[in-house]
């Protein structure tokens, strides 16, 4: 294939399926389901746009465990709450489209920067806008605003209990898939000759996000279980590959806990001094994203609103989710997003016959929209994107039907605008931070390296926040160039000390 084709190449390419996708799909179908179902009992599927709000809730935190998931969502459903009172009081209060957008855009800003540093994980900021945004542009009065806000904290409590109720037959499911992905990260390095730098980051960010996960995980037995086959992971050799490979399938599958069989590994567990603490951006750091986003959302509203769309929440929204870390992951997420939604338009289209059979087939279809959009996110998000857009479009239609024709125009004008937007925004706003970052990182990583004995999780710490670092600043258009010969050398001492500390040998690190 030509050069010129690999970055389409490469945004638009299917990827491997992530674990806990059918967590989320079916989460959020159930906790959705039920609040649909209920106001379609009452009567009032006008109301979905609120109870289904905070039903997305159970989209979050699947990747923790129990306790710390049960806090986490607790602060989504209020986050969420929180937006959708401001979006909801701004329509009240005013009529003018140009204000709702200004308040949206600052929401979506920021959703952008409070997920970014709390790293709350997928579906980070977007899920966020777009209730707040849907719900900005919604005829509602101030006395309608306390019933309204009160629905999704009752949709966000149904979905707390959905994502909670796995605990029940499953109490140590989240610990168990964090520690098997660690193992099959680690089996692919030793698999391998051992020098692809990409596979070595990824299985030390996996090995340390599931001591994160078990570290706030109760303690217990099998907690201490989990730990020593994640000791005996860091430290195998090559030959334990396959091994590591049949303990990660049967943390998977069975009920009991693999054997390491290595006294070691019990004493390497109890040592382990806890996961590495990962610096991540800083408010510094984050504010020309929050600045992206902010600009790119309401640039995009106000375009739209002049091309004559009256709600053009949709441009809002689609701005917010182009702009990505870095302009080079925007180009990619706006490719993907125009293409997603240029042929969820086109589904859409085609379900519009069986839609107007009524609202249970109303109700049907977008649940199903939901359930296949988060069966291929984790494919590529211009296939979720495919059924996202339908979805969407369908919320709308609780309220009342509208003109197919014009809503499929609007939907199509709002894509581009927001799309084009999020890009233009990204040039006017270049962020040269990222690349002082990448230098901040680096000499924390050379003065872990300058140690006579590198501590191991500041170690961890170090070259995790490095390859961050540097992954965002090297997708920036307008960076300087980066010391990649000084950034190779220190990741390349860096895993090899680590290997040494792991594997309780002394490391050359010359």
């Amino acid at each position: 294939m030509p050069p010129v084709f690999h970055p389409l190449r490469d945004a638009l390419r299917l990827r491997a399926v992530k674990d806990l996708w059918h967590h989320r799909a079916v989460s959020v179908v159930v906790a959705v389901g039920i609040m649909e179902g209920a106001l379609l009992a009452l009567g009032r599927l006008d109301l979905v746009l609120y109870a289904a709000g905070g039903g997305l809730c159970a989209l979050y935190a699947h990747g923790r465990p129990y306790a710390a998931r049960a806090r986490t969502l607790a602060l989504v459903v209020l986050g969420m709450a929180a937006g959708g009172a401001v979006a909801l009081t701004t329509a009240a209060l005013t009529e003018s489209t140009a204000a709702r957008v200004a308040v949206t855009a600052t929401l979506a800003a920021v959703h952008k920067v409070v997920c970014d540093a709390t790293r709350i994980g997928p579906p980070g900021n977007v899920i966020f806008t777009f209730v707040a945004a849907s719900a900005a542009f919604v005829p509602q009065t101030p006395g309608q605003v306390p019933v309204h806000v009160g629905l999704m904290l009752l949709g966000g409590a149904v979905a707390w209990l959905v994502c909670m109720a796995p605990a029940l037959a499953r109490p140590h499911g989240p610990e168990r898939a964090a520690v098997a992905g660690a193992l099959e990260a680690r089996a692919r390095v030793l698999a391998g000759d051992g020098t692809a730098a990409r596979a070595r980051h990824e299985a030390t960010a996996a090995v340390n996000a599931a001591w994160h996960t078990l570290r706030a995980a109760g303690a217990g037995a099998h907690r201490a279980g989990l730990e020593r086959l994640l000791a005996r992971a860091e430290s195998t050799g090559p030959a334990g590959a396959p091994l590591l490979t049949a303990w990660a399938r049967e943390l998977r599958t069975a009920r009991t806990l693999p054997d390491p069989g290595a006294a070691g590994a019990e004493s390497r567990a109890e040592a382990r001094t806890g996961p590495a603490p990962v610096h991540g951006p800083t408010a510094r750091h984050l504010v020309p994203v929050g600045l992206r986003v902010g600009l790119g959302s309401a640039m995009a509203g106000w375009v739209s609103m002049a091309f004559g769309v009256d709600r053009p929440y949709w441009a809002v929204v689609t701005a917010a989710a182009v702009l990505a870390a870095n302009t080079t992951l925007s180009w990619q997420r706006a490719l993907q997003r125009v293409l997603g939604n240029l042929l969820g338009v086109l589904l859409f289209t085609v379900l519009v016959p069986f839609t107007a059979l009524g609202a249970v087939a109303l109700i049907v279809t977008a649940l199903a929209c939901n359930f296949a959009a988060e069966a291929t996110i984790a494919r590529n998000y211009w296939l979720a994107s495919v059924f996202v857009t339908p979805m969407a479009m369908i919320m709308t239609e609780f309220a009342g039907a509208q003109p197919a024709g014009r809503l499929v125009a609007d939907r199509w004008l709002d894509t581009v605008v927001g799309a084009l937007a999020g890009l233009a925004v990204c040039f006017a706003v270049p962020n040269r931070r990222a690349g002082r970052r990448v230098g901040t990182a680096l000499d924390r990583l050379e003065g872990e390296l300058a140690a006579p004995l590198p501590a191991e999780p500041r170690l961890t710490a170090a070259l995790l926040e490095l390859r961050e670092a540097v992954d965002t600043a090297s997708g920036e258009w307008w960076s300087g160039p980066l010391p990649e010969e000084r950034i190779t050398d220190a990741e390349r001492r860096g895993h090899l000390a680590l290997a040494g500390r792991l594997g309780g040998r002394s490391v050359t690190l010359a």
